[in-house]
């Protein structure tokens, strides 16, 4: 297996890590644009959020279909060949001239974009020691939030020189581009083993009982549900009368996800000192404590929020990932894309969760709706710390 800092471990992880940029470098262009896409097609801000949503839900489906096809297929022909598909449909995008038709090719991007984060921690769970492993993990969601923040703030930036179009065109040619390279780049898998056909349900059902991971699964997801969309909000806030902001200033907001690739980078070790647990439970009240900012209409106050907010969310996001990577020893894959799927499923359902909140009080409203949730997931947290046997708990960061 791969070690620690080998050539051929940077080779692996940092190909990975581009790839995983590009994938959501493309998933998240869109949320800086959302109240101009409202203006240009003429509908309500939870309609527009649903470009986000329809992908992230899209997302969601391809996830268990991409991580079966990965378990009997392989596991590198599946990430590049989605990633390909996905980047030409974005392409395509611009010349989509209604909005329902803009929602369904955002669906297929989404779907096929998946193929990537169904499989990639499955890919290193695989062929990576212990401890690269749990380091990879850290510096590959470090990436997602790299390719989040270069999406919307470039995505933001080209819109508000040549339009919404100009953002997919010019997106998706850079992320064709930059594909090439992982075709040579990342190392086939020396360790994959094709599942039998048939076996699938039973190891569904077996994740979905399993005590170390259904709470996991529930935490990241009711976690992603409230920050993403939360975002979303205050990018409604700030397009609207006083502030006025500019797509390209709305694009900049995004720059706070720079807390979060350093906190996804530094997991590893806080992990390894703390635990997984006690990290994963911290990083949530963080998360809480943080979002007390949008109690201030102010526009330093709501930055310093997003900062703060970035670096716990991602940290909680590091911390369950390793978790369920760490937790199975067969169907990795379907394993942590079950993982994904209530992740993305939550980012999709958070639009419309926070939007009665949002409509009754503003951004105060859409903080007390945050903490409701924060308060489900840290009760989670407090269950897997307290009731979880102590070896079963060093079984998920250690074997």
């Amino acid at each position: 297996m791969i070690e620690l800092k080998t050539p051929l471990w940077w080779r692996a992880t940092l190909a990975l890590g581009l790839a995983s940029m590009l994938v959501f470098m493309n998933l998240y262009l869109t949320q800086p644009l959302l109240p101009l896409l409202a203006t240009e097609f003429g509908v309500s801000a939870l309609s527009a959020s649903w470009v986000l949503s329809i992908s992230t839900l899209g997302l969601a489906v391809g996830l268990l279909f991409w991580a079966r096809m990965a378990d009997r297929l392989g596991r590198k022909s599946i990430m590049l060949g989605c990633m390909l598909v996905a980047f030409i449909l974005g392409l395509l995008v611009p010349f989509i001239p209604s909005f329902n038709g803009l929602l369904l090719a955002r669906a297929l991007q989404g779907f096929f974009l998946a193929g990537l984060p169904a499989t990639a921690v499955a890919y290193m769970g695989e062929e990576l020691t212990p401890s690269a492993l749990v380091t990879s993990i850290g510096i590959y969601i470090a990436a997602n939030s790299a390719g989040g923040i270069a999406g919307r703030v470039v995505g933001g930036l080209l819109a508000q020189w040549g339009g919404w179009q100009t953002s997919f065109m010019v997106l998706s040619c850079v992320s064709i581009v930059l594909w090439l390279p992982l075709l040579k780049w990342l190392p086939r898998s020396q360790y994959f083993v094709p599942v039998t056909k048939g076996r699938g349900r039973a190891a569904f059902l077996g994740h979905l009982t399993n005590p170390l991971l259904w709470p996991v699964y529930l935490i990241g997801g009711l976690n992603f549900m409230v920050f993403l969309n939360q975002y979303t909000y205050v990018a409604f806030y700030l397009a609207a009368p006083p502030i006025s902001m500019a797509s390209a200033a709305i694009g900049l907001l995004f720059l706070t996800y720079i807390t979060g690739t350093f906190a996804s980078s530094v997991s590893g070790p806080l992990i390894q000192r703390f635990g997984i647990a006690q990290t994963l439970l911290a990083a949530i009240v963080l998360l809480a404590v943080g979002n007390l900012g949008l109690l201030s209409t102010r526009l330093p106050v709501i930055l310093l929020t997003l900062l703060s907010d970035s670096f716990a969310f991602f940290l909680a996001h590091a911390c369950a990932s390793s978790w369920v990577g760490r937790s199975v020893k067969q169907h990795r894959a379907l394993a942590t894309s079950l993982y994904l799927v209530f992740y993305y499923v939550g980012a999709s359902l958070g639009g419309l969760y926070l939007y009665p909140f949002w409509s009754w009080a503003g951004l105060p409203g859409v903080m007390l709706g945050t903490l409701a949730v924060l308060v489900i997931t840290a009760s989670l947290t407090w269950h897997l710390l307290r009731k979880t046997p102590s070896s079963a708990l060093a079984s998920a960061i250690s074997e």
